[in-house]
């Protein structure tokens, strides 16, 4: 007679059926459209909270908790007790830099899940990838900033490479939930010529902050020499950019009544409008009291997310269509049930 096959009819394990290792892997490898727009969303978060949480470095003192880098201090990787630095700084400073392994691993997450969505975005996985280099990028001018003894211009560089980090997390979050059609505008050419203009701005507005900042009184340690330029002649050349943005932002919203906006350019045009604002009213009570560490902070959050909303207002004045749902795995011969 002769013997039943393993999964015939007579086998011990009738509907045994062995399912190839690539078929398996092809199935778990393809990321689901909830999943990229969670993880895009989780850079940003991450994003903004170590560039908050370096601003509670700055304002406490804590710059050079950790006096080394990339170790906390020479021959530990974590703070120990020294009779010249607090324990409280040293918590603080190595805080922030375990930060950076978690904003890292989510970067990397992201990148994977924008890698193996399908169907295939380059769109998508180039900015993914932006965000994992970036971190490594700032991890390194963050250990710079400490070598050289917290300087004013290493912190200025520090803060607007995480400004620079924020605007791309944000157009990440951006395509993450659109389209990979031409770009199309939304507004009139003189309106997109105005959104450059803004952007502009917004970006003189952020260097003359961080000059402010850098002549100010918070330097992350009490010893590190300050920008030799008088605070109030800074605090007018950033307060007038603050309203040049407010006005050039006027003259957009005039316009825009005029156009077809989208609900998603109206909704990003009234978030710019309030988040610029009452940055301006904050930073303007912050000055009148002296730059308070707990004011400094708020100003510091407020200034990551004018920077998120200017970049939501950019990416909204263009249309790249819906967003292409994620190709399930489909099923191929070899792994259909044997008997079924």
């Amino acid at each position: 007679m002769t013997p039943q096959s393993p999964g015939g009819p007579g086998s011990r394990y009738p509907y045994h059926r062995h399912v190839p290792a690539s078929s398996l892997l092809n199935r778990l490898s393809h990321s689901s459209t909830t999943l990229v727009r969670a993880l895009a969303l989780a850079v940003l978060v991450t994003q903004v909270l170590i560039s908050v949480t370096g601003s509670v470095v700055r304002v406490t003192g804590s710059g050079l908790g950790c006096p080394t880098w990339p170790r906390c201090f020479p021959g530990s990787m974590v703070p120990i007790s020294h009779p010249e630095v607090s324990t409280l700084h040293q918590i603080i400073e190595f805080g922030n830099r375990t930060l950076t392994g978690l904003v890292g691993f989510v970067a990397l997450a992201c990148l994977l899940a924008a890698w193996w969505y399908r169907p295939y975005r380059p769109r998508l996985v180039r900015l993914a990838l932006v965000m994992p280099i970036g971190v490594i990028v700032q991890a390194v001018i963050g250990g710079m900033t400490v070598l050289v003894d917290l300087r004013w211009w290493s912190v200025s560089i520090h803060f607007l490479a995480s400004a620079v980090l924020i605007w791309l997390a944000t157009l990440l979050v951006k395509v993450a939930g659109e389209g990979d059609e031409p770009a199309r505008p939304v507004v009139p050419q003189r309106m997109r010529r105005l959104l450059v203009a803004l952007t502009a701005v917004a970006v003189g507005m952020l260097v003359a902050g961080t000059l402010v900042t850098a002549a100010g009184p918070h330097a992350g340690d009490a010893e590190t020499p300050r920008l030799p330029l008088p605070i109030p002649a800074l605090v007018q050349v950033h307060g007038l950019l603050v309203m040049a943005y407010l006005c050039l932002l006027a003259v957009f919203g005039v316009w825009l009544r005029n156009t077809r906006p989208t609900k998603a350019l109206l909704r990003a045009y009234g978030a710019t409008c309030v988040v610029v604002l009452a940055q301006g009213v904050l930073g303007s009570v912050q000055y009148l009291f002296g730059v308070p560490e707990a004011m400094v902070v708020l100003h510091v959050l407020g200034a990551t997310l004018v920077i998120i909303t200017v970049a939501f207002l950019w990416g909204e004045s263009r249309y790249r269509g819906d967003l292409p749902r994620s190709r399930p795995a489909t099923a191929t011969p070899d792994t259909a049930t044997v008997g079924s």
